[in-house]
């Protein structure tokens, strides 16, 4: 799968993205992007990928019409993208197989990755067990707590899991020793995870993410008869929902929706919102919307689900927002439990939490909607990972 750009200048989406980088990793840098400039048109590269895709992820991923969700909405019908089949549960098996290929067609044999939810952190470790690739995984202590499954499985597949407890112990912080790990060890591959940090990442991981709408294309149409009306993805750092929107952006009759994390309420420090709560500023490698306060020091997060509990978002979403064709919302976390359990109980599929946040804004919009009409929503993992903090937050000893 090869995608074009959505910016005429490389690295740039309108006025966001960039490569905000220390010099020392400028090498790095510029030998990712001609490593990956080579192999955008290099047949023998992605005929590899589709064979892998196939066999180690199990795509295509099913697309399955949620007849009693539908029901109890009462209005449009609602399909979902099952990501949550593919192998290691989620979507972000698609852009650490693309990567964990590019890093050994660039002879890289130590793989860095950060995880938050933890499913970036199994899907590399998946990949370079596959591939024999050393692979050091960074991940913030307060999710190693409530993802303890996920850290289980990225050990059981060889990965050296490293805990970071400082600032929030979040995502933010897991990217930040990544990234300086990436600086002491320039010769090793950092596998980003999420659409976002310097260019060429996000290009990179929208290009290998864009199977999900690429799929989800010709598969609504044949199920249908036609395009959906309302495309809906969770947004963290946005790899999923941008894999989903970005083969529509030009079908001006799809409308779509990114939902962030609402968190506990709408002071900052208690959710993940960007384009509710933020401010542009560069975080990370890139220039976008990010949560910060008036000194311009990065804020606290909270969401209920550790993939969507980060302050930035990726650069194209922040373009796609400016320019109005894509419509940012935000579910809190009693919504998001509440999709969560109504999902399991009518559909027997369990949603990762991300996941639930976008179920939750189905939800609200499908009643004020026909029954001819249909919304296509990417459930972009399965909550296997989530059972031990929702039944905490449920109140049930396991």
């Amino acid at each position: 799968m090869n995608t074009t750009t959505t910016s005429s200048r490389p690295g740039m989406f309108g006025q966001y993205g960039g490569s905000y980088i220390p010099e020392t990793l400028a090498p790095s840098v510029a030998d990712l992007v001609a490593a990956y400039t080579a192999i955008k048109d290099d047949t023998a590269f992605w005929s590899e990928l589709a064979d892998l895709q196939r066999t180690f992820i199990g795509r295509p991923t099913a697309l399955t019409h949620a007849q009693r969700l539908s029901a109890h909405c009462g209005g449009a019908q609602i399909y979902l993208k099952r990501e949550d089949l593919a192998h290691t549960g989620a979507h972000k098996i698609n852009n650490a197989l693309g990567q964990g290929l590019l890093a050994k067609r660039m002879g890289k044999t130590r793989i860095i990755a950060e995880t938050g939810a933890g499913q970036h952190g199994v899907a590399t470790a998946a990949v370079c067990a596959l591939l024999g690739l050393e692979c050091v995984v960074y991940m913030g202590t307060d999710d190693i707590e409530r993802q303890k499954p996920n850290v289980f499985r990225m050990r059981l597949l060889g990965a050296e899991v490293r805990g970071v407890s400082t600032g929030s112990r979040t995502l933010k912080d897991a990217i930040n020793e990544a990234m300086r790990d990436w600086v002491s060890h320039p010769d090793s591959y950092y596998l980003l995870g999420s659409a976002l940090g310097p260019h060429p990442y996000p290009t990179i991981v929208r290009d290998f993410q864009s199977i999900i709408g690429c799929e989800a294309y010709g598969q609504i149409k044949a199920a249908t008869g036609r395009l959906p009306d309302v495309l809906v993805a969770c947004v963290g750092g946005g790899s999923n929902s941008i894999g989903l929107f970005h083969p529509f952006l030009s079908e001006p009759g799809v409308a779509m929706r990114g939902v962030e994390a609402g968190g506990r309420g709408i002071s900052l420090g208690n959710h993940a919102a960007r384009f509710e709560g933020g401010s542009k500023g560069v975080l990370q490698g890139s220039y976008t919307y990010i949560l910060q306060d008036d000194d311009g020091q990065i804020s606290l997060t909270h969401s209920i689900s550790a993939g969507l509990d980060y302050a930035a978002i990726g650069p194209e979403h922040a373009m796609l927002h400016d320019q109005g064709r894509v419509q940012y919302v935000s579910v809190d976390d009693e919504e998001a439990l509440d999709a969560f359990q109504t999902l399991s109980k009518l559909e027997g599929i369990i949603p990762a939490l991300e996941s639930a946040h976008a179920i939750a804004d189905v939800m609200r919009i499908a009643p004020t909607m026909s029954p001819d009409q249909v919304i296509l929503v990417n459930l972009s993992g399965r909550g296997d990972k989530d059972i031990f903090s929702v039944a905490g937050v449920l109140g049930v000893d396991l």
